[in-house]
């Protein structure tokens, strides 16, 4: 990427913003998946982390649900994170910013004693995921219509 990105937990109103209209044009609008199931309970408690470039652009984001709500999305694995809702804009894909937010969200697990991290990759992007360190398991299953599968990575 020529510009630097800058990739940080959101915590102003306007990074949650960004974090959401960066999802409602990756899910929402490209994939298809309805608004009303791509916005949940979780979002209120879950890290969101932001990518941004240079000149203060959206890029990407994603999500890392912990305690309960990290039970309830991984049968209930203890000391065990969910990463969720990554995506990243069109125009950004292919320069890194997926792989830094992965790696943002993992260090914030870490950070919050966390062991491991779950996440239901869609199964275009296992690849990906592979490459980070994740391995599949489990069925094939569908979330918002898309096939997804169960991955895990253990944190260092």
């Amino acid at each position: 990427m020529t510009s630097p990105v800058e990739v940080r937990v959101a915590v102003s109103e306007e990074d949650l913003k960004s974090c959401f209209a960066v999802r409602s044009e990756v899910f929402v609008v490209e994939q298809s998946v309805p608004e009303s199931i791509e916005y949940d309970a979780y979002d209120a408690d879950a890290v969101h982390v932001l990518a941004v470039g240079a000149d203060g652009v959206p890029l990407g984001t994603g999500r890392l649900l912990h305690g309960d709500a990290a039970l309830a999305k991984t049968g209930g694995a203890h000391g065990v994170g969910s990463l969720g809702r990554l995506a990243v804009r069109k125009a950004a894909r292919g320069l890194g910013v997926g792989v830094r937010l992965v790696r943002a969200i993992e260090a914030e697990a870490a950070r919050r004693g966390l062991t491991a991290v779950d996440l239901g990759a869609q199964t275009h992007a296992l690849g990906f995921y592979e490459r980070l360190g994740y391995a599949a398991y489990g069925p094939e299953f569908q979330d918002a219509g898309i096939p997804h599968r169960a991955m895990r990575r253990p944190l260092p």
